[in-house]
């Protein structure tokens, strides 16, 4: 019986050093940054499809694409990120011999949300080929392939951390060199202080879904060409990391909030595209009714703004940022990574 194989990896939140994972910078200088998996999810489902025919399916998007099976299917046109999935899986884990499926997927944050969806969407797929294929990848090797579908099967920009967030799941504070070499280190962080963090945070989405490309794409010409104002800023924020890592674990939230504020400062450094007179408002207002400090998580221009408050006053920061034009979203931080499962 061929039983649906659905499976499922949690979007992130980048609380420090977002940017230092982009080449050519954690290349040559080294990259950190420190995330943590949330309870909002990309999902990705694989059931039998007609023989002969691949059957592609982003149901939050509404879009479908229906192929003749192919190790060699194009990875031009719609849904590009299951083509190159399905692609690499077939042709380096089943001999290069297509099989006929429905791969769908979708996600609880759109695409340019700065929690890691599109990378996220793509983790999922190969942990379903995992199961599907029975493949002995461990997690390094989950990452790893969703990083190469994404950013050399696809060339797609951008980095490293989000497919490493969403494989492993939890807290981690992850270190990226040269020749793809990364170092996952997952924080033991106290339930106490991930209960108070959770309690101070604020989720807010712009609204807008942005593009990163033209973002990163700046922030690279900024470090090729050596430029101080751009090095300056990418050290500032690896710095960053390292201190938001010693905050955390000691749980001082409010040391926490400093530095976000600090990194969102060095991180409107790095593009003009980051900070728009919208975000601005937004975060304006969120500082004028009680919080601490925030930043944009992800390359910035739009997605999800978040912020760090007293518990007391989360309420009040939360009122005034629904009269704003976005809204406030809930999440909860979760020690799960991707997983996969079989079903009826």
């Amino acid at each position: 019986m061929n039983r649906k194989i659905r499976a499922r990896a949690p979007l992130r939140l980048g609380l420090a050093g977002g940017g230092t994972d982009v080449s050519p910078y954690c290349d040559e200088y080294g990259g950190y940054v420190l995330n943590a998996a949330i309870s909002l999810y990309a999902y990705a489902t694989i059931e039998p499809a007609p023989p002969g025919k691949v059957i592609f399916r982003a149901t939050d998007l509404d879009e479908e694409v229906i192929l003749d099976a192919d190790p060699d299917i194009s990875l031009q046109g719609p849904l590009k990120l299951h083509r190159g999935v399905y692609r690499r899986m077939i042709r380096e884990f089943n001999n290069g011999k297509p099989i006929s499926i429905i791969l769908s997927t979708h996600s609880d944050a759109p695409a340019g949300s700065g929690l890691g969806s599109s990378s996220t969407v793509v983790v999922a797929m190969v942990e379903a080929f995992k199961e599907k294929l029975k493949l002995p990848l461990g997690e390094y090797d989950v990452a790893h392939l969703a990083f190469e579908i994404e950013r050399r099967d696809l060339v797609l920009n951008g980095g490293r951390q989000d497919q490493y967030a969403a494989t492993f799941g939890g807290v981690n504070f992850i270190e990226f060199y040269g020749d793809d070499r990364v170092i996952v280190n997952p924080l033991r962080v106290r339930e106490a202080i991930m209960a108070e963090l959770e309690a101070s945070l604020v989720l807010y989405f712009t609204g807008v879904s942005r593009d990163s490309a033209s973002i990163i794409d700046e922030q690279t010409r900024g470090v090729e060409s050596g430029k101080s104002r751009s090095l300056d800023a990418m050290h500032a924020l690896k710095e960053d990391a390292v201190h938001m890592k010693q905050k955390m674990l000691r749980g001082d939230i409010r040391g926490m909030a400093t530095l976000l504020g600090h990194s969102w400062q060095n991180k409107k450094k790095l593009s003009n595209l980051i900070a728009t007179p919208a975000i601005d408002d937004v975060y304006d207002l969120a500082i004028q009714s009680g919080a601490y400090a925030g930043k944009i998580s992800g390359a910035g221009g739009g997605g999800f703004m978040m912020f760090l408050v007293d518990p007391a006053r989360r309420p009040e920061v939360c009122r005034a940022l629904s009269c704003a034009n976005g809204r406030v979203q809930t999440a909860h931080f979760t020690s799960q990574g991707a997983i996969a499962w079989r079903c009826a």
